[in-house]
């Protein structure tokens, strides 16, 4: 299994503008100056994907009280995700990467073991963006359950 380019901490985060689930472009850039995480997922209204998102939801005031805002990037439409929002009342933001290159510059899509087959998809992966737009940390092959708490606990937010 060949392994997709990995970011690590002190990294340049890759630059992107992607669309929102209303159609407006959001950008890294966005953010300068500001931390924020950015976190990459499968696909919407799925289990694991909809837990992840409920739990940045439901704890967003937590980051926002640490300085930290929250994207999360899925190769969804920006309607998909529209409708994501619109079910679980979700918070953060929604962005579209239909093309994979944002997640592919990020290492977050590549080959991946699914149910022990090789496939081609979506590596579950957050990270933490500095204010000075590099990695503060990367998280690869994450687990949706619990991982708002660990990351809320681990980066000390």
């Amino acid at each position: 299994m060949t392994e997709a380019t990995r970011l690590t901490e002190g990294d340049k985060a890759p630059e992107f503008s992607l669309p929102n689930d209303k159609g407006d472009t959001v950008s890294l850039a966005d953010y300068a100056g500001k931390r924020v995480i950015v976190y990459f997922y499968p696909k919407a209204n799925t289990p694991g994907c909809t837990t992840e998102a409920c739990d940045f939801s439901e704890n967003l005031s937590e980051f926002e009280d640490a300085s930290v805002a929250v994207v999360g990037i899925s190769p969804d439409s920006p309607e998909k995700l529209a409708k994501f929002r619109a079910d679980h009342d979700l918070t953060i933001e929604l962005l579209s990467d239909e093309s994979k290159n944002v997640m592919t510059a990020y290492g977050a899509f590549g080959e991946k073991k699914n149910y022990g087959r090789i496939v081609q998809g979506v590596i579950r992966s957050t990270f933490l963006v500095g204010a000075d737009g590099t990695i503060e940390s990367a998280q690869y092959n994450v687990k949706a359950t619990g991982h708002v708490g660990r990351l809320l606990r681990d980066l000390d937010l």
